[in-house]
């Protein structure tokens, strides 16, 4: 995966952009991959692991009644963590993940394996969903930071 890192850093340099991310089921091993990039600092603003919907709401400022009403693993939560660590970071791309690691958690609906991805980049929020398979917490949160650097990628490109 380092790889795959070292590339977005370098993107990102080269067209001057500043990254902010957000992240729930990975724990901060987004921002861990882009960090332990030389040259990074001058790309990554900030990171914030935000696990508990409390930490969402205080420290991402997602409105309570849309946890309340989606959950913390949905569409809207994921695009407003996206939108809010774009403003609070002051940049003008950021990365949000929200889902469900496992080994449990998970229900019918919203199985071990959903993530959501959102990606704010110029004021445009998109989020896409994966369910990646159930091969234990740690895939799914490798899994899902392989996905948002590509993701990353294919977006500056």
């Amino acid at each position: 995966m380092k790889k795959i890192s070292q590339k977005v850093v370098r993107l990102l340099k080269r067209k001057k952009l500043r990254i902010s991310l957000a992240e729930s089921c990975t724990g901060g091993m987004l921002s861990s991959s882009i960090t332990s990039i030389n040259g990074s600092s001058k790309i990554f603003k900030a990171g914030f692991v935000t696990y508990s919907n409390e930490s969402k709401i205080k420290i991402l400022k997602i409105s309570k009644s849309i946890i309340k009403k989606y959950g913390a693993v949905s569409i809207q939560v994921c695009k407003s963590m996206a939108k809010n660590a774009c403003k609070i970071g002051n940049t003008s791309m950021a990365v949000s993940i929200t889902g469900i690691a496992g080994p449990s958690g998970g229900t019918k609906r919203k199985p071990v394996g959903l993530v959501y991805i959102g990606v704010c980049k110029n004021d445009m929020t998109t989020v896409n969903k994966y369910i990646f398979k159930n091969k234990g917490r740690s895939y799914i949160q490798k899994a899902t930071v392989k996905k948002c650097l590509e993701l990353i990628l294919n977006i500056l490109k």
